[in-house]
């Protein structure tokens, strides 16, 4: 039986001849089936992924070495544009829309050797922190049926949570790598902004999105990182500096002591589940003891930071969305309209979804004449104060810890009543977007109810190198 641990074990079995690239895609194929009623995956390319994998192996029959990624099977959030592929959203707007090109980070992943084995459940348009407002349905948490994988890209998290596949990626413009990470017990990371390509990525706030990271472990996210950050003509905001060699670095002899902030607001909120911040707090004592300097900072700008969030992103959403009008991109509603105006109406109300409409509605309203300034202007100030004293925390501190989210998967239906509950969702990891520094989610511990959840680290602008390493030596709470 086929049994995946990390990249670098299954390559060791290739070379050794101990399996094949196509024993593994039929394995992951035969997994998906097994399990589909977890929901995660849209579409699986069945033929295509086995006939890649025929290719590689025949490659690897012939004497050629392995490629970075060679036979690694991915999974693709369905806002990560494939060349030939459906890819929509997760919405009725872009139901059958095929890309004509592939995103910059789906096209590193494939000439590295990857197999693209499907396209991944998410909230429509990346917009949710529940998986619950997906036009195919919500995606399971295959711990606990019951409960979310959180959102937006919920069926990333799912496909590496259940074995569906060996890495995902996904999209992160708040959280929704780390929190869906949180709430399956993985590996999520979310890099700098501008370290890997947006170039194909479907937008919602094009200056927080950032192509983020799901996998099983520290390695394997290193390795795909590798791969997939750099810069990108095709992007302007890509970066050009050079990309370390991550793995490498994970493989160097840990540092003995590191100087750990966390904020004094975040660790008491009344938001925080109790079991949740008495652990964080435990823990922090564990690693002073082990050598680390852990410190609390206060930050009073953190109930600041939702609100500022929900201001910038619906503004960007409400002018990206712009162009989905039945027209140049999406759903065309049928009838006899003569009126433009009704038209456009028509499609978006029936092609869009009820939360998706709600933050365009909001988009709109903040950037209204009426109310640019009381609004926009205000939220745009707080990011700058936010990224002043971001760089303040880090001339004195080499990483910021954090809760990853204020408490383990919830129940479907649990926070759908309320959208400022559901919202709050977001406390913790927006932070790091609005910022734009990298964040992390490390699958450190275990709640009382049976689910697992994280710790967030933060470490400064393009500084993934230090975050990895600084991560591998955080090891899993000792109750």
């Amino acid at each position: 039986m086929f049994v995946f641990a990390s990249i670098e074990t299954f390559h060791t079995a290739l070379s050794d001849n101990s399996t094949t690239c196509k024993g593994a895609v039929e394995f992951y194929l035969a997994e998906i089936e097994r399990q589909k009623h977890l929901n995660a995956f849209i579409e699986t390319f069945t033929s295509e992924a086995l006939a890649r994998a025929e290719v590689l192996d025949a490659e690897l029959a012939a004497g050629q070495p392995l490629r970075p990624l060679h036979g690694v099977v991915v999974g693709i959030k369905d806002v990560l544009c494939y060349e030939g592929h459906f890819v929509t959203a997760a919405s009725n707007m872009l139901r059958g829309y095929r890309s004509p090109y592939s995103a910059t980070a789906v096209q590193k992943l494939v000439d590295a050797g990857a197999i693209i084995i499907g396209r991944l459940n998410c909230d429509e348009y990346a917009m949710g922190s529940s998986n619950e407002n997906s036009a195919y349905g919500p995606t399971l948490n295959a711990r606990d049926n019951n409960r979310v994988p959180g959102g937006s890209s919920g069926g990333s998290a799912v496909a590496v949570q259940a074995g569906l596949c060996m890495v995902s990626l996904g999209s992160d413009t708040g959280g929704s790598v780390r929190q869906p990470a949180d709430f399956c017990g993985i590996v999520g990371l979310k890099p700098s902004y501008g370290r890997v390509s947006r170039y194909g990525l479907i937008a919602y706030a094009s200056s927080f999105d950032q192509v983020g990271i799901f996998a099983g472990n520290l390695a394997d996210t290193a390795k795909i990182l590798e791969v997939i950050a750099g810069g990108d003509a095709f992007d302007s905001t890509a970066s050009s500096l050079p990309v370390p060699d991550y793995s490498q670095a994970l493989l160097s002899p840990e540092k003995k002591s590191h100087r750990f902030a966390y904020f004094r607001e975040a660790v008491e909120h009344p938001s925080l589940d109790p079991e949740i911040a008495k652990t964080q707090l435990a823990y922090f004592d564990q690693l002073r003891a082990a050598g680390h300097q852990v410190e609390a900072v206060d930050f009073p700008l953190l109930d600041y930071i939702v609100p500022t969030y929900y201001v910038l992103t619906t503004a960007e959403a409400s002018s990206n969305l712009g162009r989905f009008d039945g027209v140049r991109y999406g759903h065309r509603e049928q009838g006899n309209l003569t009126d433009l105006a009704e038209f456009y109406a028509h499609n978006r109300s029936t092609g869009f979804g009820r939360e998706v409409k709600k933050r365009i509605l909001l988009g709109s309203f903040v950037l209204s004449a009426g109310y640019y300034d009381a609004y926009f202007t205000k939220a745009q100030q707080v990011r700058q104060q936010l990224c002043a004293q971001t760089d303040l925390i880090f001339n004195s501190f080499d990483a910021i810890l954090s809760p990853t989210a204020p408490s383990t998967a919830f129940r479907f239906g649990e926070k759908t009543a309320d959208p400022v509950a559901m919202y709050l969702e977001d406390i913790y990891t927006v932070f790091a977007n609005l910022t734009g520094i990298p964040g992390i989610s490390l699958p450190l511990f275990w709640h009382s109810n049976g689910m697992p959840y994280g710790l967030q680290v933060m470490t400064n602008r393009f500084q993934e190198l230090s975050l990895l390493v600084l991560s591998k030596t955080l090891k899993p709470f000792e109750s």
